[in-house]
């Protein structure tokens, strides 16, 4: 197939990219600069100049595929206060796409989170559907990215082989500069490898190479309207990581109180309390996916999160 990628020169995307193009098909990728646009060529895609921004951008190259994958995100804005702008942008482009895509049976993919999908209690791909229950703190920004994951599916009802691919807070390894690479940060920069409270609240996690196994697995055969989940662990104590990044830096295990959590972790405080174990049974039973790379305290005690910074 000929698949147009957004987001296809992030973390995401950067390991999507190389799997789709192992797999025999071609990638056009959305670049929104120099740099993007060389890391694609590099990586033997096409570029497609442009921002979430050019929906006329967005539409044509969608109407020139065989498929859209879609991963890009205002994460920038998205954790400096602006969330909500961040998924009404989001919800520009996947309209924009449904409407080039309607009626052609072709694929379309975005990329949504599990995190607070069901408080306290293992969540599955049911969860978070539409009717459904989710957490109370799900509210504004997070919530209608939410709404955006319903649209999505919905679009099976316009002739679209629609799918929601719900990535784990942590899609680790090497060159990560997510949630975790900011626990690591935050523990050099206080002294100490916090948790919040006990530590015994769980987060799923998937190796970046077996997220972007599943999102081509879910391209080529994922049924209109699924919901999948790429989970490769089902939960993770967060006690148990702070207890790796304390060896790995030499520093003290804290136990911070939910009370002082936002002065500790800031922004991440309210993600990384969040008791939040998810199960991706029906996935690897529906698309035969099955990880095979390194765990999340394997691939922490592999070292690459600690290189001292540089600059």
């Amino acid at each position: 197939m000929r698949v147009f990628v957004t987001g296809a020169s992030g973390w995401i995307g950067s390991a999507v990219v190389p799997e789709l193009i192992g797999a025999g098909h071609q990638v056009v990728g959305l670049a929104r600069s120099d740099a993007s646009a060389a890391a694609l060529t590099e990586a033997g895609a096409e570029v497609r100049r442009g921002t979430l921004d050019d929906l006329d951008v967005l539409r044509d190259a969608a109407a020139e595929s065989d498929g859209v994958i879609h991963l890009a995100f205002k994460h920038d804005i998205a954790f400096s206060g602006g969330f909500e702008d961040a998924a009404d942008a989001d919800r520009r482009a996947i309209d924009t796409f449904g409407d080039a895509l309607a009626g052609s049976g072709r694929p379309f993919l975005i990329a949504s989170g599990t995190l607070g999908l069901a408080p306290g209690r293992l969540a599955t791909e049911q969860d978070g559907q539409v009717g459904g229950q989710v957490g109370a703190h799900v509210t504004g920004g997070p919530a209608k990215r939410l709404a955006n994951a319903h649209v999505t599916v919905a679009l099976a009802d316009r002739g679209i082989r629609s799918s929601v691919v719900r990535l784990p807070p942590t899609v680790h390894g090497d060159g990560d500069h997510g949630f975790l690479a900011t626990v690591v940060a935050i523990a050099r920069e206080k002294g100490v490898s916090g948790y919040i409270g006990d530590g015994a609240n769980r987060w799923p996690a998937t190796h970046r190479s077996d997220a972007a196994h599943l999102f081509r697995l879910a391209l080529e055969n994922a049924p209109a309207g699924s919901t999948l989940h790429a989970v490769a662990e089902e939960g993770v104590p967060i006690r148990s990581v702070a207890e790796v990044i304390g060896r790995h830096l030499d520093l003290p295990l804290a136990s911070v109180s939910p009370e002082d959590a936002a002065g500790h972790f800031t922004w991440l405080a309210g993600f990384l309390g969040l008791d939040s174990p998810t199960a991706s049974a029906h996935t690897r039973e529906l698309l035969g996916w099955q990880p095979t790379q390194p765990g999340l305290i394997d691939d922490l005690d592999k070292g690459h999160y600690f290189t001292a910074p540089t600059g």
